[in-house]
């Protein structure tokens, strides 16, 4: 009775494990270092999750309080156009992007936005080492760190596809 019992375990053990390795595959984070959203379709969602876009204006107004203003330059993005991104560098023109197709994409769901520094109306960067406000420290990265402390996770952080404009929320449905 008892090899019984260990082998049941060992079975619920194992499928929990490929039920939550299934959920893992999310935007261009490597499948063992993402958050499922396991209870929402990304066919339902048309916009940004509410508490995404509220740290999305607090990212704006808080880095613009310290001399950094930035554009939001994608929030909420369809499967299709997921799969648009997905094909450039592949079998379109342009460099490769993403390494998602539509539907596993946090932006899919609404929690996901990128950034770009924003020095002058219209004038648009995408440099890690610029210091528009002239502290000594990269706007960047002094972005980053806000980011960080309204709860967003950083493409920047992850270990093989870097997406440095990309910040995304981890959010219980």
């Amino acid at each position: 009775m008892h090899w019984k019992r260990i082998i049941l375990t060992t079975l619920l053990m194992t499928v929990a494990a490929l039920i939550l390795f299934g959920f893992l595959h999310i935007e261009q984070l490597p499948p063992k270092n993402s958050t499922p959203v396991a209870t929402t379709d990304a066919d339902d969602i048309n916009g940004l999750h509410p508490a995404v876009e509220k740290n999305m204006h607090k990212l704006v107004d808080k880095s613009a309080a310290i001399g950094i203003p930035i554009i939001i330059t994608d929030d909420y993005r369809s499967k299709k156009e997921q799969d648009k991104l997905y094909a450039q560098g592949r079998t379109t023109e342009g460099q490769i992007v993403t390494n998602v197709q539509g539907g596993e994409s946090m932006h899919n769901y609404g929690l996901a936005i990128d950034f770009a520094l924003e020095p002058d109306p219209g004038n648009v960067i995408w440099d890690m080492e610029y210091d528009g406000n002239k502290n000594g420290e990269s706007d960047w990265l002094e972005v980053v760190e806000i980011a960080k402390d309204l709860g967003f996770q950083w493409g920047g952080d992850w270990t093989e596809f870097k997406d440095y404009p990309h910040l995304e929320m981890h959010i219980d449905w």
